[in-house]
């Protein structure tokens, strides 16, 4: 039978921006979504203000004013990489791991019963907070969905679960004592939506869910939801999935630090979005058969005149060099763009994605220049993976990027820049 651990970090992000800056310690910190429009992440300070997820940002400056919250803007470069230093060291208690998140693995725990569960998770616990200064909890159980709820009793302390609880030994009375306490919307997959349709036929709590009817719930919701109260009863229908499968559909999309109304601007912001995006493409091996620009004015402004438009293109070739696709967003971007707006947005798509080294050529292509131009890309990527991205990129692209989104309160790139580095000064 297996045995799962969901490890997660506590308020990744904001405990991020506190790791590198001692003088953060005990300080409120909230971590502001693109543009620095709304809160996305807050430290345990800042939640025990009362502060919501998701507030603007300029709705709570004065608060934060009063109370000495310390806001930054969102660091990806810096969380992408403390999440990869975690899994690393997960790695090191379990050869079966599932990245579910940026801040949540599974791991497959099968076989190190011997050792203690309870104890093992706080040995993972001590060697993530000794060899990379970050809090994580630990939920053990015999199913990926308990294992999720455990974790959930972890972080609050219930049950006298103090960042590591284990269902796997707990007594089936104390357990049902325990699931009775929590409200149904804690478990992985109900949420906001499902929560009051189960409320209103009577099921309002975990062990109200797990002890109805199966038949019932699949009939009036879906087998996601009969397969999550089997889950709650201890049998697993949902493996680790260790290796991740390829993207069928890859976005980039960004609001602009401010409006955007000339042409030009808008064709280096879809250059730029279409080069990240075919950098994924690269990453996973793939090739995009269609491509997709949109662009839109504000649609919360009513003062403003609005427009919207997205055009979908069948390329004539798949492909993931950034210069064809910068090319076709470009041919799109003139078909769609109308003078005399106020863009706020824009965004692309690639689809029809397939294999790369299942893909047919045309009758036409030529081998060897997509040969050349497979290493012209592969040279590109090894050089922004060494130097940092954005070291190589199309002209297309521009260099000013006033379009780009705001991020006023940005930590430097402690982990990922030499110019980042901490600093240490002897007394």
């Amino acid at each position: 039978m297996p045995i799962f651990a969901l490890v997660d970090c506590n308020n990744f992000y904001a405990s991020c921006e506190k790791l590198f800056d001692p003088r953060l310690a005990g300080v409120p910190v909230v971590v502001l979504s693109n543009n620095d429009g709304c809160v996305v992440a807050r430290s345990a300070e800042v939640k025990a203000l009362g502060i919501p997820m998701g507030v603007p940002w300029f709705r709570i400056r004065e608060q934060a004013r009063r109370h000495g919250i310390v806001a930054f803007s969102s660091n990806y470069a810096l969380y992408a990489d403390m999440s990869n230093r975690v899994v690393e060291v997960l790695a090191q208690f379990s050869p079966d791991i599932e990245v579910y998140s940026i801040d949540e693995s599974f791991l497959d725990v099968s076989g190190f019963e011997g050792t203690g569960l309870a104890e093992y998770g706080r040995q993972i616990r001590e060697r993530v907070q000794r060899w990379l200064g970050l809090t994580v909890c630990v939920g053990i159980a015999p199913t990926k969905t308990l294992a999720k709820l455990a974790n959930h009793c972890a972080k609050k302390n219930l049950a006298g679960a103090a960042g590591v609880c284990d269902f796997t030994i707990m007594p089936p009375a104390d357990l049902d004592a325990l699931l009775t306490r929590i409200d149904v919307g804690e478990v992985w997959g109900v949420g906001r939506k499902l929560t009051p349709r189960l409320q209103a036929m009577g099921i309002g709590t975990v062990r109200d869910l797990r002890d109805a009817d199966a038949e019932t719930l699949r009939s009036r919701f879906s087998v996601v939801l009969e397969r999550t109260l089997r889950e709650l009863r201890g049998t697993s229908c949902l493996a680790l999935e260790e290796v991740v499968p390829d993207k069928q559909q890859i976005i980039c999309s960004r609001s602009f630090g401010e409006r955007v109304h000339d042409l030009e601007a808008l064709q280096e912001a879809v250059a730029s979005y279409l080069s990240r995006a075919a950098e994924k493409l690269r990453q996973q091996g793939s090739l995009a058969g269609a491509l997709t620009v949109y662009i839109r004015t504000s649609p919360f402004n009513p003062s403003e005149p609005r427009y919207q438009k997205a055009v979908t293109v069948p390329l004539p070739e798949a492909t993931a060099d950034s210069r064809l696709l910068a090319r076709w967003g470009r041919r799109i971007l003139k078909q769609i763009y109308r003078p005399g707006f106020a863009y706020q947005k824009a965004g692309v798509m690639l689809s029809d994605i397939r294999p790369r080294l299942r893909n047919q050529l045309s009758l036409f292509s030529s081998s060897r220049a997509t040969r050349a131009n497979g290493r012209l890309m592969q040279a590109l990527d090894q050089i922004n993976a060494r130097w940092g991205r954005g070291t190589l990129r199309l002209a297309a692209e521009g260099l000013d990027k006033e379009w780009q989104m705001k991020r006023g309160h940005l930590s430097p790139g402690y982990t990922t820049e030499w110019a980042g580095l901490p600093t240490v000064k002897a007394r």
